[in-house]
């Protein structure tokens, strides 16, 4: 059998479908010839039967046609009739819209006079329902009877709603509201003795009759009124049992009796009144509103007693934040719902005696920084070197440790809304720091005489233990450097921990607000707008460092740091080359008038002092290379140094590389300058100086360091002859050449 179904595939391929019909031919495989004639005349037959099936269905198609044109022609003309019939059944609407509009018209308005008269009769029936009620109630007061007077009262107020259009409305209005307060006299005794003994069936009675005659919030009033009397009392007793009793004594015991009072108050109103966590906390808003002596008051005191307010004010609000928690538990397992405005008026109560304080937290966090700051020294009063740079040293663990204190005081106090303020009392915090080290730098300069350059004939000091003093202080600024990125990285940590309950608004656990009190939203939007710049630039990355100006102050006392131990050893330099400019010699004459070669000049004592003091730097720097000290390392990577090559850099491993470069081409420099105000020279001057330049030249060659280019083409200059001036002269700065000129008066 040959499978003719895959001609009527998309994807049918000739080659494919012959290929499988002689794969199956597996009989016979090699009479291949009589296979193909068997299927060229499968295919030909079928080719006739699919011809014939095609004539057929054309037939078929041209017989039925005619049918189907019919059938269509009829179609279309039931379609014509029908719009036909549907023009005339809209015609005809239109003429009954036309002929009834009148009457219907006048049947609205009669309908509208039947409902006028039907509620004048409605009207005129409660009128007279109002009168006799009117009439009975003198004797309903009279029987005592409170059901009976609030069942009276009752009907009257629904009369009276029907009565709502009528002249004198306003006046039965009146004298049913004195009625009412007539029904409130009579049982206000009985309703404070149910209060005040929590007689539930007494209080459930009268709930009810005050809810039928709409008085339910002054019923409210009489509960506010009962219990607030007696906490307030109790608060008095607190007060007054010990007058010299501190307020972190008496507020525990007065949320504690607030706590009791909460507690057992849900349970009792949750049988009395339909929403018992709003009339509770109704209650404890009022109750601490009215406080005698005031929370805000009380607070007042206690802080012109104590000698740190920031940390009284601290402890004063953790005892209220463990009654805003235990409020919060207590309300979470409490049932039934309650008004979310009422909640947030009781969170603002409890927290509001310290808005005032929370607003000026950046105040407040900069005065306790700076009495703690009183507390670190960097000077004795006789300022001695090695005394003040012990103080320096010591003074670092004890300035962060004061921020990381002020870091706690910020999230306690203020959870997290006082980051802002934090900022600025750290950074003016740490800026006294920073002014208060540099000007301890400069006293220190003082007293060694580092800026006084005097001129120096003698020896050059030796004593190293000045410089050895300034790389603890080097030290010290390293150590400042690493504790500031430490720091940095805990606050940033910090404030994203402590603020992340401010910015998830979209949570579902509303309480949590008892927490983390957002005072800033309400009270000072533009610093909680700041704030959450803040954050948001932290969280996204590009907010790196939240104390930008005290990095950079503290970079800036590093460098007065290097600028001070420089000058220590630079200083001893520039007093050997302070008077260079006017010796002698650069004028005189060799001895006897005789001209001596170059080579047999030897170079001065001035310029060999300098160069033995060049020699023992590497000796003094050595600490560098061998002392594994992270803090001296960091300060001297982030250090500048006078004379610095712009061109290379100071890895740890090189440093005293770096400062003997430093240190050399500030030699250099200085020579250059006092040989460039020598007036003029003589020919034996000129060489003298020449050799003098070449000894210090190749001084600074053994110590590995290049010589400067100025220094080495005035050298090349002195000892040009009068006619190689001109030629030597091309590779030198025009400045230094003419200078050279006038001296040589070539």
């Amino acid at each position: 059998m040959m499978d003719f179904s895959k001609f009527s595939d998309d994807s049918f391929d000739v080659k494919d479908w012959v290929n499988a019909a002689f794969r199956a031919q597996r009989d016979s495989p090699g009479n291949k010839d009589a296979h193909a004639a068997t299927l060229v005349m499968k295919l030909q037959l079928f080719i006739q039967e699919v011809n014939n099936s095609l004539e057929e269905i054309s037939q078929q198609a041209l017989t039925n046609l005619p049918r189907v044109i019919r059938e269509t022609e009829a179609v279309r003309q039931e379609a014509i009739f029908l719009k036909e019939q549907m023009m005339m059944v809209k015609e005809d609407i239109r003429k009954v819209e036309e002929n009834t509009a009148h009457s219907m018209k006048v049947l609205v308005e009669l309908d509208a006079i039947k409902s006028r008269i039907q509620s004048m009769s409605v009207a005129l029936e409660e009128a007279d329902n109002w009168t006799k009620l009117s009439a009975d109630v003198e004797e309903v007061f009279q029987s005592q009877d409170v059901h009976a007077i609030s069942s009276q009262l009752v009907k009257m107020q629904k009369s009276l709603k029907m009565l709502s259009d009528t002249a004198d409305y306003e006046d039965r209005c009146s004298h049913l509201e004195g009625l009412k307060n007539r029904l409130e006299a009579v049982v206000s005794p009985q309703l404070v003795a149910a209060f005040n003994s929590h007689n539930l069936e007494s209080a459930q009675m009268y709930v009810r009759i005050f809810s039928d005659i709409e008085r339910l919030q002054n019923l409210q009033s009489y509960y506010f009124k009962c219990h607030k009397a007696t906490l307030l009392q109790s608060w008095q007793d607190i007060v007054n049992i010990d007058p010299n009793q501190s307020l972190q004594d008496t507020l525990p015991k007065l949320y504690d009796q607030l706590l009791s009072t909460w507690q057992s108050e849900v349970q009792w109103c949750n049988q009395v009144f339909s929403e018992p966590v709003n009339v509770t906390a109704t209650l404890v808003i009022q109750v601490l509103y009215s406080l005698e002596p005031s929370l805000p008051a009380c607070i007042q005191a206690a802080l012109e007693d104590t000698p740190s307010q920031l940390n009284t004010l601290i402890s004063l609000r953790q005892i209220t934040m463990r009654f805003a928690k235990s409020i919060e538990a207590s309300l979470e397992k409490t049932s039934g719902t309650y008004n979310e405005d009422v909640i947030t008026q009781l969170v603002r109560t409890i927290h509001s005696p310290y808005l005032p304080y929370l607003l000026q937290y950046s105040t407040l966090q900069e005065q306790h920084l700076n009495d703690q700051l009183r507390t670190v020294h960097l000077e004795t009063e006789q300022q001695e070197v090695i005394d003040c740079v012990r103080l320096m040293g010591q003074s670092v663990s004890k300035l962060y440790s004061i921020a990381n204190s002020a870091v706690e005081q910020c999230m306690a106090f203020t959870s997290g809304c006082g980051v802002c303020g934090l900022q600025k009392a750290l950074t003016a915090y740490f800026t006294v720091y920073t002014s208060e080290f540099i000007r301890v730098l400069q006293a220190l300069r003082v007293k060694c005489n580092i800026d006084e350059v005097k001129v120096s004939s003698g020896e050059i000091k030796e004593d190293w233990t000045l410089f050895q003093h300034a790389l603890r202080i080097l030290q010290t600024c390293g150590d400042l450097l690493l504790h500031q990125r430490d720091f940095q990285d805990q606050l940033c940590v910090a404030v994203l921990e402590h603020t992340e309950a401010l910015q998830d608004s979209s949570s579902q656990e509303k309480p949590s607000r008892f927490q983390h009190y957002n005072y800033l939203s309400v009270d000072s939007p533009t610093e909680y707008d700041l704030l959450m710049g803040t954050v948001t630039g932290l969280r996204e990355g590009l907010v790196e460092d939240l104390l930008c100006d005290v990095t950079e102050a503290v970079q800036k006392l590093n460098e007065h740091a290097h600028k001070f131990a420089f000058d220590i050893v630079f200083c001893q330099l520039q007093q050997q080359l302070a008077n260079v400019h006017s010796m002698e010699i650069w004028g005189s004459d060799a001895a006897g008038g005789e001209v001596l070669p170059s080579f047999s000049l030897s170079p001065m004592e001035y310029i060999t002092k300098i160069g033995q003091y060049l020699m023992t730097l590497p000796q003094q720097l050595e600490p560098f290379h061998h002392q594994d000290n992270p803090a001296l390392e960091a300060a001297l990577q982030a250090g500048k140094l006078p004379f610095q090559d712009k061109n290379e850099t100071h890895e740890v491993d090189h440093v005293a590389d770096f400062w003997l470069g430093s240190i050399a081409r500030g030699t250099m420099l200085t020579y250059l300058e006092a040989i460039l105000k020598i007036p003029k020279m003589t020919d034996y001057g000129r060489k003298q100086l020449a050799a003098d330049i070449d000894y210090v030249c190749n001084v600074l060659d053994a110590l590995g360091v290049p010589a400067n280019k100025d220094l080495k083409g005035v050298a090349a200059l002195l000892q040009a002859s009068s006619t190689e001036f001109d030629d030597v002269s091309k590779d030198c700065p025009p400045k230094v050449v003419n200078i050279v000129k006038a001296m040589r008066m070539v």
